[in-house]
């Protein structure tokens, strides 16, 4: 009997079902890979923004990782929102203890709508413990800004800071570029070469989880053992479909269409 691709969330909850662990869960299944979840926050969030956040004990995540690993085990981890210097230092000592070396990094930072996701003293702490344990990063531009204390308006400047981050310890980045001119290019550099993924651009209000999706897709990816590079590709086409097949949902900027793949049958 094949074993089960297996992949793990360490993420905040959104509400709404656009972002955090719902997409990541979404996005786990719509790739046939078994998805489990360790919260580290529970948000009151739509699509139009976040009106409340409670971060949940550091006791509470560090079981909830502790439950999965002992039972069901894990192929690869993707973490979202940790949004202060206490939860960034349980999930890096638990990636640690448990050996959890397949880490996808999405440094989540602030949402869709603007609100701020990430302390701002936490930065500093997602520096030193997680960046050098990351199997592979993907922040966007603004994300990539923060952690670099740098401007980046060209894809040149994201290849600079794709390497910079890599010079911190992540085996791999990918700078996402969806916020530069031009069609959204994303730029992985795995401390060999640079790869860019370009898609054309979506005119669209359907982009809330879209860093969520990403991150997941390349941990569903690599968790049926596919290499990154492949893995990144792929990732890129699904985001870029869920995209473009998603409907309007909610007075914001609504949530990507994850099962796009499952067609309707007629009644």
């Amino acid at each position: 009997m094949n074993r089960a691709y297996r992949a793990m969330t360490i993420a905040g909850s959104d509400s709404g079902g656009g972002a955090g662990i719902q997409a990541d869960l979404k996005t786990f299944a719509a790739h046939g890979v078994y998805g489990t979840s360790a919260l580290t926050a529970i948000t009151s969030q739509n699509t139009r923004g976040v009106t409340d956040v409670l971060e949940l004990p550091a006791s509470l995540i560090e079981s909830q990782i502790d439950a999965i690993v002992s039972d069901i085990g894990a192929d690869v981890v993707k973490t979202g929102m940790l949004s202060s210097s206490t939860v960034i230092e349980v999930v890096a000592a638990k990636a640690r203890q448990h050996s959890l070396d397949t880490l996808v990094v999405d440094p989540v930072m602030v949402a869709k709508g603007g609100d701020r996701l990430l302390r701002d003293d936490a930065v500093d702490t997602l520096r030193s413990l997680l960046i050098p344990i990351a199997m592979v990063m993907t922040p966007n531009i603004p994300e990539a800004e923060v952690l670099l204390g740098v401007k980046i308006e060209t894809l040149e400047d994201a290849k600079e800071a794709a390497q910079a981050l890599v010079g911190m310890g992540a085996r791999a980045v990918v700078v996402k570029g969806g916020h530069l001119k031009g069609p959204p290019t994303d730029m992985l550099y795995d401390g060999e070469e640079f790869r860019a993924y370009t898609s054309r651009r979506i005119e669209t209000t359907s982009t809330h989880g879209t860093g969520c999706t990403f991150a997941s897709a390349i941990a569903a990816n690599l968790a049926k053992g596919l290499p990154l590079r492949q893995s990144v590709s792929l990732a890129k086409s699904y985001v870029t479909s869920a995209i473009r097949t998603a409907q309007p949902i909610g007075r914001g900027h609504g949530p990507l269409n994850h099962f796009y793949m499952l067609k309707e049958t007629p009644a």
